[in-house]
């Protein structure tokens, strides 16, 4: 059995098939109490196709799933769900929750949270305050620039357009086309 379980642990390693560890918003917050780090939500919904890619192509890219997972709290949130998040002195619901069989409305915590379309991502610094958004379906080597600068506290030398351009410029990616 231990061998079974230690060549599986390989072939995944070896296959670069990477999972990030998500988690709730109550259990991000609460991690980021113990240890500061920054936030990452993914605001998606069941019947999103493109969140489905995104998951399956952005997120378990080898690359990004280790920068998500050594420097964020990875928050998976359904914009549509049922889940109670209690967030910056508020609670929030969705009384226009109606199953997991028929869409329902937007959450108030995605409202709240300005979502309006899915895929998007936004990232919390370590006080929870809003650093940015991205939208729509991203692929890895899209967004690696993002989390990379996000993740070295880089954008807060980042003012402008033109500094945005010199940084992607000297960006060097780690993924291999």
């Amino acid at each position: 059995m231990k061998k079974i379980l230690l060549l599986t642990l390989f072939l995944i390693q070896v296959s670069g098939v990477a999972q990030v560890r998500w988690m709730t918003m109550t259990q991000a917050l609460a991690a980021q109490k113990k240890e500061p780090k920054k936030i990452l939500i993914d605001f998606y919904a069941d019947w999103c196709a493109p969140c489905k890619e995104m998951d399956k192509f952005t997120f378990n890219h080898p690359e990004i799933a280790k920068i998500i997972n050594e420097k964020f709290y990875a928050v998976k949130f359904e914009s549509d769900g049922n889940e109670t998040v209690s967030f910056a002195g508020h609670t929030f619901t969705n009384p226009d929750y109606k199953g997991k069989k028929s869409k329902s409305g937007l959450h108030q915590f995605s409202k709240y949270m300005n979502i309006n379309m899915i895929p998007t991502m936004v990232f919390l610094d370590e006080k929870t305050d809003p650093i940015t958004s991205l939208s729509g379906a991203l692929k890895a080597k899209e967004v690696e620039p993002y989390f990379s600068m996000i993740a070295s506290n880089e954008y807060k030398t980042i003012k402008t357009r033109k500094e945005w351009e010199g940084y992607q410029k000297k960006f060097r990616s780690k993924i291999k086309d």
